[in-house]
């Protein structure tokens, strides 16, 4: 069975290299989750790029609070007023 696939953005080719035997493991693995191995990638690809974009902009705003100060430290009592 195929399935066709219609990319709505600027898709691009790219050429892995890895052995043989972590290929064929990475095969079955995608066959068991009912899909392929270049989507296994994609999804790999826009995981790992997710990430580091959140821990970019973590590290951007740490970056910009650093001099800010909370003015405590605060009590118990202080913390919970309302």
């Amino acid at each position: 069975m195929h399935t066709k696939v219609v990319y709505t953005c600027d898709v691009r080719n790219v050429t892995l290299s890895a052995e043989a035997r972590v290929l064929e493991r990475a095969r079955e693995l995608a066959r068991k989750r009912s899909t392929t191995l270049n989507r296994m990638f994609r999804e790999w690809l826009a995981d790992l790029t997710s990430d580091r974009l959140r821990r970019d902009r973590y590290e951007e705003l740490m970056r910009r609070l650093d001099g800010a100060r909370s003015g405590g430290p605060f009590t118990r009592d202080q913390m919970n007023a309302r």
